[in-house]
């Protein structure tokens, strides 16, 4: 494997508190020399010119649907990590939503195994909590982590069973591996579309109430406290949350959180056009929730920011609303969202960006990780921070084109993605 050397660009590592315009070498798929000591090797046989360019741990999605085996209209291994490097993504954890779901040794061996082939970017598999995603009966949670599951989730279902919760949690302690959860109480949302307020009302249309999700999750937080085992909250949107998780963090409970992109850039005006790439769960909320959701990465309650990603085929979404699935295909154009509508704006600073985009989704789910630091894998996003362009689902690596971002102008983009030391991705 030849070495590369990365000359001139502005390496971000929050795993080191670094940030400064340097050089970065690779070799044999590992980083070993930053700064000065990078420019010493005399037998470099390839180098980028990272000049303007930002020098970032290889992003990392913790929240993508690939959606196969059962539903390769929707999205398949291949195609799914395809769009993430696209986006920029050099690893993503795939939830278990497929069919058959991910509950056993063999479908956990298959990811891995499709992922190899595609030989794209890291997939690590979320195995189910329940057998079969029912919500009765606990998975074999020690047989899946000895397979390679690297975390447990019914996502997108809840977890309703109180006592499946609590006995999924002191299981995950002697494994050392988390419970996701996508807080929401069923009964609370059932048949619901979108966020419930005044728009929902004046559209008759059914709503999701923050009730939903702001009670399930601070039970949640109870029960990771008592339990002390590692949760991860996924899909935060209410304001009442973010403050239960703010209060919980200080207490000292071992949680943490995300937050999808599209949660903090759409509120639930948008439902007015009825047009089903909108319908997303949890729902697009109101701007009280969105400033409470970008409060809470400001201040680190929320630790994680998602795509989300949830393809669905073309035909799915063409549908009446409230048959419509929910779900948006995000893997490609999150990066350029965040930088977009999270930077320039200025309420995240490129570091705390990439802390939420890499950093942080390594340290929820324990990855190798989300770093720069001398002898780490060479998973590394280069992104242009002024690259000026339009989003065309026409253009998307990924089977699936539902997104209501369709000729949106964004500003800042990944311009070469390196996994393992290889240039897997450049434009």
């Amino acid at each position: 494997m030849s070495n590369l050397l990365i000359r001139n660009g502005r390496i971000i590592d929050p795993s080191q508190s670094l940030d400064e315009i340097t050089d970065l070498l690779i070799d044999q798929g590992k980083i070993i020399a930053i700064g000065p000591d990078a420019t010493t090797a005399t037998d470099v046989t390839q180098e980028i010119d990272a000049t303007g360019l930002i020098v970032a741990p290889g992003l990392i999605d913790i929240h993508v649907q690939l959606r196969e085996p059962g539903f390769e209209e929707d999205e398949t291994i291949e195609t799914g990590t395809a769009a993430a490097i696209a986006g920029g993504f050099t690893s993503i954890a795939c939830l278990p939503n497929t069919l058959p779901v991910t509950d056993t040794q063999a479908q956990v061996q298959f990811i891995q195994q499709k992922a190899r082939q595609a030989d794209n970017c890291h997939v690590f598999a979320i195995a189910c909590v329940s057998k079969n995603r029912e919500g009765q009966e606990l998975a074999e949670m020690g047989i899946l982590t000895q397979a390679g599951a690297v975390a447990f989730s019914d996502a997108p279902k809840p977890l309703q069973k109180t006592d499946l919760f609590r006995r999924a949690l002191e299981y995950s302690r002697m494994f050392d591996v988390p419970i996701l959860d996508h807080p929401e109480m069923p009964e609370l949302s059932q048949s619901g579309i979108m966020h419930s307020g005044a728009i929902s009302m004046v559209l008759g249309l059914s709503g999701i109430h923050p009730d939903s999700e702001e009670l399930a999750t601070g039970r949640d937080l109870r029960l990771a406290e008592t339990t002390g085992a590692r949760l991860h909250l996924m899909d935060i949107s209410t304001e009442g949350s973010v403050e239960l998780i703010r209060r919980a963090k200080g207490r000292g409970v071992n949680v943490t959180s995300e937050v999808c992109i599209a949660n903090l850039l759409l509120t639930d005006e948008v439902m007015r056009t009825f047009d089903s790439n909108y319908k997303v769960n949890p729902p697009l909320r109101s701007q009280a929730h969105i400033d409470a959701c970008i409060a809470g990465l400001q201040d680190g309650t929320i630790d994680v920011i998602t795509s989300g990603h949830a393809p669905r085929a073309s035909e799915k979404k063409m549908t009446e609303l409230d048959r419509a699935p929910f779900g948006m295909s995000q893997l490609e154009i999150t990066l350029g969202l965040a930088i977009t509508n999270l930077v320039t704006p200025g309420h995240l600073d490129f570091p705390t960006l990439i802390a939420k985009l890499a950093t942080n989704p390594a340290r929820a789910l324990k990855l190798d990780k989300g770093t720069l630091a001398i002898g780490a894998d060479a998973d590394i996003t280069l992104i242009d921070p002024e690259a000026a362009w339009e989003v065309d689902p026409t253009t998307f690596k990924s089977l699936s084109t539902n997104t209501p971002f369709s000729g949106m102008p964004l500003t800042g983009r990944a311009s070469t993605v390196i996994v393992g030391g290889i240039v897997k991705h450049q434009r």
